[in-house]
């Protein structure tokens, strides 16, 4: 199971870039509040310089894999999700590996890849 969530996102949508700024701080203050309730252990935003690539930001959600599957199943997620993908291009969320669970990841695709190799 993975302990963290990467929510990623592209550019602002042309004309709709006050509307980012403010669903990207109803998004601060949702995951600060499930931070203080115990739900998730830490996250951590993160802007781009501007690269040439698709990917203007992200946010990085830890915590415990139980509870961060029940917050990204929760309808308020869902709704937050919602809300960032009609402001910002390329909206997504994909489970996370950090840590351990990033050493056990790779443990996994290494025994794979020699399985398949010989």
């Amino acid at each position: 199971m993975a302990n963290a969530l990467f929510i990623g996102w592209g550019h602002p949508v042309r004309g709709r870039e006050q509307q980012s700024l403010q669903v990207f701080h109803e998004a601060l203050q949702y995951f600060g509040g499930l931070q203080q309730q115990g739900e998730i252990e830490a996250f951590e935003p993160v802007a781009l310089e501007p690269h040439g690539g698709d990917l203007y930001g992200f946010l990085l959600l830890r915590g415990d894999p139980d509870k961060l599957s029940r917050v990204r199943a929760g309808e308020e997620f869902r709704r937050i999700i919602s809300r960032g993908a009609l402001v910002a291009e390329d909206m997504g969320v994909a489970t996370a590996f950090v840590g351990d669970d990033l050493t056990r990841q790779f443990g996994i695709f290494q025994q794979q890849a020699g399985e398949l190799a010989g």
